[in-house]
């Protein structure tokens, strides 16, 4: 029964993450910003779905205190002391855009997109690629620490 309870709630956050995606009034109808994450994945229903479910799992993975949060009509967003990423989906990408990805070390050269901007930097994710899975948590985890450090860059 309470599986179908969360099916329930599921299908509801779906129907308003359709609305906001739309543009409509940003009514969530008192969705957590977690369920309208949710409710996304679940409208994707393809490989985007597939993938923000994936990135979203190790972002929890790397910062088991972030918070989930849904802005600008309908972008999943993840914090810890400020902005560490977006989550958005496009026909042809997932795209996790770093709030301060230029102030950030990228070793592993993940950052692949927005490369001239002053202050964010994004990856974009295609169907079919693999992510590196420890260089993705090591970004996030330092994203963090940037966003808690008592000197901010």
């Amino acid at each position: 029964m309470a599986g179908s309870m969360a099916k329930s709630s599921v299908k509801s956050s779906a129907k308003v993450a359709s609305k906001t995606k739309r543009g409509a009034v940003d009514d969530t109808d008192g969705a957590t910003p977690s369920q309208l994450i949710e409710a996304r994945i679940t409208e994707l229903g393809d490989w985007r779905g597939e993938m923000l479910a994936r990135l979203r799992a190790l972002i929890k993975e790397a910062d088991p205190e972030v918070i989930e949060e849904w802005k600008w009509r309908g972008v999943p967003v993840w914090s810890h002391g400020g902005i560490i990423c977006t989550g958005e989906t496009y026909k042809a990408v997932v795209k996790m855009t770093f709030a301060k990805g230029a102030a950030l070390d990228d070793p592993s050269g993940l950052f692949n997109s927005s490369l001239d901007g002053n202050v964010r930097r994004a990856i974009d994710i295609r169907e079919g690629e693999a992510i590196n899975e420890k260089a993705l948590k090591a970004l996030i985890r330092a994203a963090v620490k940037l966003n808690t450090s008592k000197a901010k860059r």
